[in-house]
């Protein structure tokens, strides 16, 4: 099956820095494609070229085969990549129904309907309605998202990216200080997606990885030194030397 995204040998310049150097991967729907490495492995770098944020200063990334390496960012989650942060970006004082269905709205340009109000715009509001029932928080969509627990605004954070109703979606560690409760619950969800969805995941709980991962990418100072299924990253002695330790 030929891959939702790939990405051919990407490179991150700053300077005289190389952050990401010729990283090479592809994402299938039906997978779980992990991206792990110690901190300044240039793992958000990476997401944040394959989303539009930075430009690649050299390489090529496709969407469906079409080279989208210098789309902007907006283009490219019209095209269908959505994406997550490490820190929570939601709007906090807004509800989250409002949260998914402003997501859903920004996906589509309206220009000609600047007479109708945004909130009643019934596209919108569908897919906003689909993806709280996709996570799980549609019984939560009139709460104050501000007011919900950490695990359940991470929750909504992938909620407003299935609001845009992307093939892709890039989660910059979703799991980061979530109990075990909450873990389990994101987990389960991810689980549920990648059957619909081709999913890039950047995360430090190893455990959670090793569970939920089809295949793992490890990166050491922007390079990647291993990728294959979980089984072969852990019988690897570079990736246990580099990162894994041996205990695992």
């Amino acid at each position: 099956m030929s891959a939702v995204l790939q990405v051919d040998a990407v490179t991150r310049r700053f300077g005289g820095l190389v952050a990401v150097n010729a990283v090479s991967l592809a994402l299938h729907v039906g997978e779980v494609h992990a991206v792990i490495g110690t901190n300044g492995a240039g793992k958000s770098t990476l997401i944040n070229m394959l989303s539009g944020e930075l430009s690649a200063s050299a390489g090529r990334i496709a969407l469906d085969g079409e080279d989208i390496t210098r789309r902007p960012q907006f283009r490219r989650a019209r095209a269908g990549i959505g994406r997550s942060y490490q820190r929570t970006t939601i709007f906090p004082e807004f509800s989250v129904l409002e949260n998914c269905r402003l997501s859903a709205q920004a996906a589509v340009a309206r220009p000609w309907t600047i007479w109708q109000r945004a909130s009643h715009c019934a596209a919108s509001l569908e897919a906003a309605r689909e993806a709280l029932a996709a996570t799980g928080l549609d019984a939560v969509a009139d709460r104050i998202a501000g007011t919900l627990s950490h695990g359940a605004k991470r929750q909504l954070e992938v909620a407003m990216c299935l609001a845009t109703r992307p093939r892709v979606l890039l989660l910059d560690e979703p799991l980061a200080g979530m109990g075990a409760e909450e873990t389990e619950r994101m987990l389960a969800l991810l689980a549920g997606l990648k059957a619909s969805h081709a999913i890039l995941l950047v995360e430090h709980d190893m455990d959670a990885v090793f569970r939920i991962a089809d295949r793992i990418t490890v990166m050491v100072n922007g390079t990647v030194i291993a990728s294959g299924d979980p089984a072969a990253i852990r019988a690897n002695a570079e990736v246990r030397s580099a990162y894994l330790g041996e205990g695992h």
